[in-house]
């Protein structure tokens, strides 16, 4: 039976440690699931050291974060650089997105500093949903699950 890479369906979404809003969570939580993922949902303002423990207790696919209170790029810069500096975890694919500063449409410049701090993808709110759905149409398989595969092959 031929090798069959599955595509990413693995998914642990929450907040950064000062959001306190938890709709945007739930709402990417049914997004995720209409795509066949299978999500596990921290919840508003969790501390960044619980999020690298679900990140190793669960092993996701992809760790979505969201925000929406304006300091994400604060809370996600600190945070990203504790998940790379984590040797199993540093193939971890993450993403941010919504509300990433309190400048309207000058949140665009975050993006840049988040992509160079280690995230894989940066959505700004301004960006609308159709960036985050492109994405997740593109995943395909994990890094870990592409080694995974590649090991279960030799």
């Amino acid at each position: 039976m031929p090798n069959i890479v599955r595509p990413a369906k693995k998914f642990l979404v929450s907040s950064v440690s000062s959001d306190a809003h938890m709709w945007n969570l739930v709402f990417l939580q049914l997004l995720l699931e209409e795509h066949g993922g299978e999500v596990s949902n921290l919840g508003a303002c969790v501390p960044d050291q619980v999020i690298i423990e679900e990140c190793r207790k669960l092993r996701p696919d992809v760790l979505v974060l969201s925000t929406v209170n304006g300091h994400g790029h604060l809370d996600g810069l600190r945070l990203i650089g504790k998940i790379r500096s984590e040797p199993d975890l540093a193939d971890l694919r993450v993403v941010i997105g919504g509300k990433l500063g309190v400048r309207g449409a000058e949140n665009v410049q975050f993006i840049e500093a988040l992509s160079a701090g280690g995230f894989d993808a940066v959505f700004e709110s301004e960006g609308g949903l159709e960036n985050f759905n492109e994405f997740l149409r593109g995943l395909g398989p994990s890094r870990r699950g592409a080694l995974e595969m590649a090991q279960a092959a030799a």
